[in-house]
């Protein structure tokens, strides 16, 4: 029950980690803090008047909050672990400000992590590099770790999601679907990994929760890998953050007309490891990297190769990986061969996880694992 009463005090606005231990230490736990009495909280000289007010009026708010804390949680399949807890993350304990406790849904990964970030407003490029970047690192056994958003946060969670397990730091409960449209890759998050937060379950996605997410995500992480972002981003954040901590930034490059790559350039200039593959970012990792086996890729590469036709090849040398083609455009680009079927070979190719298409209907190649 001590965890709730902790889980509790971290809810109220402004008490802050530092001050709910020191608070904890000379009352002598949470549950006693929550208990207090004004004038015996006045007296520990700990709280300035602002906060101490703020915990005052939670307190009469809500006076049982940590008794429908420990319901509400096990009514909707919610787990919380603290700091002190084995299961909770070993580097998170690192960074300057942890959270106390942590809500989550699923199972806290007990293997490495990197945390991929980047633009919302993902190109064709950005998806096709984050979903094979979190394929790769997630089969090389690392779990990856993103904020749940659309975008790149996204499709670095789909990707992940084909070879190992990801993880998802929300700035809002863990039981509130934020986007909206993410509701079923949320479920399968924490179906095979976990949903995270430190906010109490239903607080809504504040605008302020998200810097404060941010150094969780990076601060889980051995590295932050960037893949696309624009020059002022909350990726940035992020990357900062991994950087005041002392950890890793890998960066992906772009087009230099791309504005949402500029951030990711900055970031290369200013020191962050370049990435044009996954070994790139696995082999600074060689002690948690899983071993793969050589014969079984080269046997799967050969077995891929030899279910495309002599059309697919056509069609595939046609398409790019970063510039989406309509039908009309592939059918241009082809000179005028097999013309009658190309929307059926399309269809077979976007089938077998070679090609991809947007709302558009307009198709990009896939990029290969590993490989970008």
């Amino acid at each position: 029950m001590e965890k709730f009463f902790l889980a509790a005090l971290q809810g109220v606005n402004g008490l802050g980690g530092k001050r709910i231990r020191r608070l904890a230490n000379y009352f002598g736990s949470a549950m006693e803090v929550w208990q207090a009495g004004e004038g015996e909280l006045r007296q520990a000289k700990i709280l300035d008047e602002g906060v101490l007010e703020s915990l005052l009026l939670a307190r009469r708010g809500q006076p049982d909050l940590p008794e429908r804390l420990q319901e509400e949680c096990g009514r909707k399949g919610i787990s919380l672990c603290t700091i002190e807890d084995g299961e909770y993350p070993g580097l998170l304990k690192e960074i300057n400000n942890p959270p106390l406790v942590l809500f989550y849904r699923g199972r806290l990964a007990e293997r490495p992590r990197l945390a991929m970030v980047g633009s919302r407003r993902v190109s064709a490029y950005g998806r096709n590099v984050a979903e094979s970047l979190g394929s790769s690192l997630a089969a090389a056994g690392f779990a990856v770790v993103s904020g749940g958003a659309m975008g790149v946060d996204t499709c670095s969670h789909q990707g992940a999601l084909k070879k190992g397990i990801t993880e998802a730091v929300l700035g809002c409960g863990v039981d509130v679907v934020y986007p909206s449209g993410n509701g079923r890759l949320l479920a399968e998050i924490a179906e095979k990994g976990a949903v995270i937060s430190e906010y109490l379950p239903g607080t809504r996605p504040l605008a302020g929760n998200f810097p404060a997410r941010n150094r969780i995500i990076s601060g889980m992480c051995l590295g932050t890998i960037v893949v696309e972002a624009a020059k002022r981003s909350g990726s940035l954040i992020t990357a900062e953050m991994a950087v005041s901590e002392g950890r890793d930034v890998f960066a992906v490059p772009g087009s230099i007309f791309s504005p949402v790559s500029t951030g990711c350039h900055r970031l290369i200039q200013q020191g962050a490891k370049l990435v044009i593959d996954s070994h790139d970012i696995i082999e600074e990792y060689p002690e948690f990297a899983k071993k793969r086996n050589k014969k079984k890729n080269i046997d799967e590469k050969n077995k891929t190769h030899a279910i495309i036709t002599e059309t697919e090849e056509r069609i595939l040398q046609v398409l790019q990986f970063d510039e989406p083609l309509s039908i009309d455009e592939v059918i241009y680009r082809l000179h005028g061969g097999d013309v009658v079927n190309a929307a059926f070979v399309l269809l077979q190719l976007e089938f077998k996880g070679l090609v991809r298409s947007d709302d558009l209907h307009r198709y990009v190649r896939t990029v290969k694992e590993g490989v970008l």
